[in-house]
């Protein structure tokens, strides 16, 4: 095998990823805490698409249980989301680690 067509594989392979990447940014994930008072959303790219408060708990007026939640929410959603990316990814390169982010 030669370099031109380690290179030709190589610039395939980075395009096939490059897809892999953008469909993963379209995936949605979600995570619930505490019975469902507080709901969390957020796309493949790491974006938060929507954090939902149930009233009850805003009534209780308990800010720290709040915050609390909040970050348990938004950090269980985040996992979520890594975990499925590195998945895909690991799949899609059979286990190989890429430099670049891939």
């Amino acid at each position: 095998m030669n370099i031109q067509s380690l290179l030709k594989q190589a610039q395939k392979m980075q395009k096939e990823l490059e897809v892999i990447e953008k469909e993963l940014e379209t995936r949605e994930y979600a995570a619930t805490v505490n019975q469902g008072d507080v709901n969390v959303v957020c796309n493949g790219a790491m974006q938060i698409q929507s954090l939902t408060i149930k009233e009850e708990l805003i009534q209780e007026g308990d800010k720290e249980k709040i915050q609390d939640l909040v970050t348990t929410a938004v950090n269980a959603v985040l996992r979520k989301a890594v975990s499925d990316k590195n998945e895909v990814m690991k799949k899609a390169t059979g286990g190989v680690k890429l430099p670049g982010g891939f």
